[in-house]
């Protein structure tokens, strides 16, 4: 089982730390590839800029392959207004209601950021009134107000801010004396960081993986097409590695490493589904099966692709995602655990 939380809650810090909104993350990106490298794992990369690192096992001729994603929610610059505030276009599927109050940072293409907060355009209850209250948020009334002296359109675009600029959210990352890890992000960066801890397990204990087995680490899951493209060849088998969403008729937990069953894009294969609850039964892992009605993964984007693999997923049990998100370390080390478990199993 693997023991090494310090390793596990550093990484998993700093990487949250790294602004990788869905088509900005080649930062994350080279972020992982410096730890694998550090592991001795060998990497690569793929035309759309995702990561593979792969460590070779005895059979060479069929592959397994794990996947997380790297990219987060965020945004881009859709409009600079006349008053000098911005209106914005998202990234990845979240209710402006999420995000109202947030700090964030604009990426320009000159190389220069700046800061800001996300606001309703009526934010102050002195100004408006009760419509603080009862107007609802949406794409024409959330609106970016940045951290310079800016009072109109032209004073915006002298400091290079543009359409198309990328927008990300401060992920806040807090680590609780009780396990409890709170962050914007975790939905998929906990999913990656267990899969460096698991691949650090792997290599520190000399051990010898029954097949070759990659990690494929996604940066446009977002968007639906993160692991679309760029699969080995010889790969037969997929587990995305991703959150699990907690909430009224869920069964799963912030304690827990979940199996899911079925998400929007329909059941995952059942002999990897079976597979995975076997071996969580047979390790005596803290687990639950899961359904989700909202959801997609890296392995039903692969599947919808015409990938011809056997696909399951599992991940961490995480509360309010696509929000002010939050886990607790007892899942990541259950969901590390039943991954590194996967990798040493026969194929299905």
């Amino acid at each position: 089982m693997f023991k090494d939380k310090k390793y596990l809650l550093t990484l998993l810090k700093e990487l949250l730390n790294i602004p990788s909104p869905t088509g900005y993350a080649d930062g994350a990106i080279r972020y992982v590839e410096d730890e694998f490298l550090k592991l001795d794992i060998p990497i690569r990369k793929t035309n759309k800029g995702a990561l593979i690192a792969t460590i070779n096992g005895k059979n060479d001729e069929k592959h397994k392959l794990l996947s997380a994603h790297v990219d987060t929610l965020g945004a881009m610059v859709k409009e600079i207004k006349s008053n000098g505030r911005l209106k914005i276009s998202k990234l990845g599927g979240f209710s402006m209601t999420s995000i109202e109050g947030e700090y964030i940072n604009i990426f320009t293409s000159n190389g220069k950021n700046y800061s800001g907060t996300v606001l309703f355009d009526k934010a102050s209850t002195h100004v408006h009134g009760n419509i603080v209250n009862t107007e609802e948020r949406n794409d024409e009334n959330i609106e970016i107000r940045i951290d310079e002296l800016v009072n109109n359109k032209e004073d915006v675009k002298n400091l290079g801010i543009e359409i198309g600029d990328f927008i990300s959210f401060d992920p806040r990352v807090i680590i609780s004396e009780s396990g409890f890890i709170k962050s914007r992000h975790l939905d998929d960066k906990s999913a990656v960081a267990s899969l460096l801890a698991m691949a650090k397990y792997i290599r520190k204990n000399s051990i010898e993986l029954p097949y070759t087995t990659h990690f494929f680490i996604s940066n446009y899951e977002e968007v639906g097409h993160g692991s679309s493209a760029g699969i080995p060849e010889k790969t037969v088998e997929f587990l995305a590695v991703d959150m699990a969403a907690i909430g009224k008729g869920q069964s799963s937990s912030e304690q827990k490493v979940t199996i899911c069953a079925k998400d929007s894009s329909g059941p995952y294969d059942f002999k990897m589904k079976e597979k995975l609850v076997s071996l969580a039964k047979e390790n005596t892992l803290d687990y639950v099966v899961d359904i989700y009605p909202h959801y997609g993964s890296d392995a039903s984007a692969a599947i919808r692709a015409g990938w011809d693999v056997r696909h399951g997923l599992i991940g961490p049990g995480v509360d309010s995602s696509h929000s002010f998100e939050r886990t607790h370390i007892d899942a990541l080390l259950g969901t590390i655990d039943l991954g590194i478990k996967y990798m040493l199993a026969e194929l299905v």
